[in-house]
This record gives structure tokens, sequence and C-alpha cells, in this order.
């Protein structure tokens, strides 16, 4: 890290995604949002990593916190936070993610206990610093470490565990955030044929495709099929792909 970089925790779950940035100097930029600290507190910072140098194979970045006003998304972990481009302009998208209950609600027995955060939509537009909340009906249940994907102004949320019932449903989601000179629109659709998972590893694999690698279907029912994701226009398919041969040690470990 360069010497003007800001002290960056080690962190747990965080969110975390690309940036392409405007200028020359911004065009690899990675934003991180919230996680889990050592001492087990969850943070609601979020961070700014740039790539400043290439030098004899040896990158250099500079790492800076970002303040936010407005509706400021609270503390928390297992979320996502994902890029979206609309009339050429930026916002991130936070979506998800647990936190601690309320400290009126804590005791000594329920100190570290967790509960879904509620299922709304922030939009964080991170050249100004401000960040702004939205409710969508279609979007009932808090959700976390599910799959999201973004391409241009569309995020596609997949899958995600419910902790409020204990369950991964088969979720499919398309946010699609319009960026016009006014205020942002924001709107939501259900989609058919999500898949139940959560935990899982996603990977681009080319412009218009990802894979999905592991993660959980059940409690204790680890998910050993993968998936390939293609996005055409405003289509999205989901199909399995052949399993790998998996080692013993992946297929009797318990995670």
């Amino acid at each position: 890290f360069s010497k003007d970089s800001c002290y960056l925790p080690p962190l747990r779950y965080p969110a975390t995604c690309t940036f392409k940035g405007s200028l020359e100097s911004e065009k690899q930029q990675y934003i991180i949002h919230g996680g889990k600290t050592p001492n087990n507190e969850l943070s609601d910072k979020i961070y700014v990593m740039s790539v400043v140098c290439k030098n004899n194979k040896k990158v250099t970045f500079r790492c800076t916190e970002k303040d936010l006003v407005g509706d400021v998304p609270e503390a928390r972990y297992g979320h996502s936070i994902d890029m979206v481009y609309s009339r050429g302009k930026s916002m991130g998208v936070v979506f998800g993610g647990r936190s601690y209950i309320p400290s009126a609600q804590r005791t000594t027995e329920k100190w570290n206990s967790v509960a879904d955060c509620l299922p709304h939509i922030f939009l964080v537009d991170l050249e100004f610093g401000c960040s702004t909340s939205y409710i969508l009906p279609e979007l009932q249940d808090g959700l976390s470490f599910h799959v999201s994907i973004a391409r241009n102004d569309t995020i596609y949320i997949l899958g995600g565990h419910s902790l409020a019932n204990n369950i991964r449903p088969a979720n499919l989601y398309r946010i699609r955030v319009d960026l016009p000179l006014g205020s942002p629109a924001v709107n939501c659709t259900v989609l058919p044929g999500g898949i139940s998972v959560s935990s899982a590893i996603l990977t681009q694999t080319n412009s218009d495709e990802f894979v999905i690698v592991g993660g959980y279907q059940l409690e204790n029912q680890k998910r050993m099929v993968c998936n390939i994701i293609s996005l055409e226009g405003n289509k999205i398919e989901i199909r399995e792909m052949e399993t790998p041969d998996w080692t013993p040690d992946i297929k009797h470990s318990k995670i």
C-alpha cells in the first residue's frame, strides 16, 4: 500500500466489487464495504482501493475511506455491493446481509445474536458520498450470502439464506437502476428459474458468462452441482454444467 493509504483492517465476509472510473487514473478500483473485524465487531465503513502503479510485477495500492451521508447502510456482513452504469453515471448498490440485533434488545445471552437486515436497496454515490435507501415491494425478506451479478444498469440477485425462517429460497431478482438527471429510478422484477444456493463462489468466464461453484443448498448439505449463467440482452439463463471430479477431501468434508 502507498504511504498515504488509510488503515484497512482484516475483514471477514465484506462485500466487494470492481469499479471502472471515468478517469485514466481510476481505471482499476475496488470497493470494499462492511464485514466483521477481528474483534467480532461489524463495520459500516466503505473503502476504495485503486492501483497506483505496477512496477517489476509489484503492484502498489492506495486505500481511502469514504464517508457517507444520508441513508447510510448499517454495519453488516454477508451482503453484496455492485456497481451499475446508466446514462454516463455510476452508482454503488448495497443489498442484504446480517447485522447484530438492536442494542436495546441485546442481553448477555444474545449479545452476538444477528438478524437479517431489512430488504432495502441502497444506492451509493461514490463521487459525492451520498446514500439513499429504496423499499421495493418485490423484496419482502432479508437475505445474506446470496450471489449478485452486475451488468450495465442491471443487477441479478440469486439464492441467498434467510435467517428468519432458515431457508435458501430459489430466488432470482432483476434490479434495474436508471440514472437520469433527476432522482434515480429503481425497479425490481421477480424472474422464474432461480436456484437455491448460499455462500457460493461466482467467477466470470467471459463478458456474458459466469460460473457458480460450491455453497450450500441446505443447512448441512453442500452444493456439489455447478452452474453456468449466461446473459444476453434482458435475458438470463441458468443451466447445470458437467460436475467436476471432486477430490475426496471436498466430497467428505462438511464445508
